[in-house]
């Protein structure tokens, strides 16, 4: 069968769109990769099946949710793991990385300084607490986060981690070797090598 036409929408910035296009460029998937201006959001967000982005549209038909849509392409290539087993294991850890992300973006978007100073100390414990466990994960498995193999976990974990810490202000992983090891092998693989290279400019 022929392979269906992709085009991801989303606002121009890495942030939740980047784990699709890392994985659709890991595959050598082709893919349209659609970034709006800012200011054309309010005539997109009615289009949109949730009124939210990112976006993939599979010949035509949208499909909304990030990690639902990261999980697809995944599949797509072959990174979504050997077995429902360790397909369980992957989904546990994405959603344990976008529940640290939620934690850093808790006190990043609030706008209320006195609560965001407070949300930022709470942050400043959570933070710590995923960190050395995502570590540990990479560190017991083989220096990958599931069966000593890349998937789309470790993918997911690299290319959000320019906007978590665009959001931290500071280097996320820093003190966390089986993390910082992880990055390097990422971005070392010829295809995000190259598609880092060539993708927009964007501080998050």
């Amino acid at each position: 069968s022929n392979m269906p036409n992709y085009k991801l929408t989303y606002f121009p910035v890495k942030a939740l769109a980047e784990p699709a296009r890392f994985v659709f460029s890991y595959g050598g998937i082709p893919f349209e990769d659609d970034r709006f201006n800012r200011d054309d959001w309010p005539k997109i967000k009615p289009t949109m099946p949730f009124g939210q982005v990112p976006v993939l549209e599979v010949d035509g038909k949208k499909y909304a949710q990030s990690v639902a849509i990261t999980r697809y392409v995944a599949k797509q290539v072959g990174l979504a793991g050997k077995n429902d087993l360790e397909a369980l294991e992957i989904d546990s850890i994405v959603d344990s990385i976008h529940d640290l992300r939620l934690k850093i973006g808790a006190f990043h978007y609030e706008t209320n300084e006195e609560v965001k100073a407070a949300k930022e100390n709470i942050a400043k414990e959570q933070v710590p607490f995923y960190l050395e466990r995502l570590d540990a994960q990479v560190k017991n498995n083989g220096g990958y986060f599931v069966g000593g193999a890349l998937t789309w976990a470790d993918l997911t974990f690299v290319a959000l981690l320019d906007y978590l810490n665009f959001m931290w202000k500071s280097d996320l992983i820093e003190k966390y070797d089986n993390l910082k090891q992880l990055k390097e092998k990422v971005l070392s693989l010829p295809a995000i090598k190259s598609w880092v290279e060539k993708r927009p400019q964007s501080e998050c």
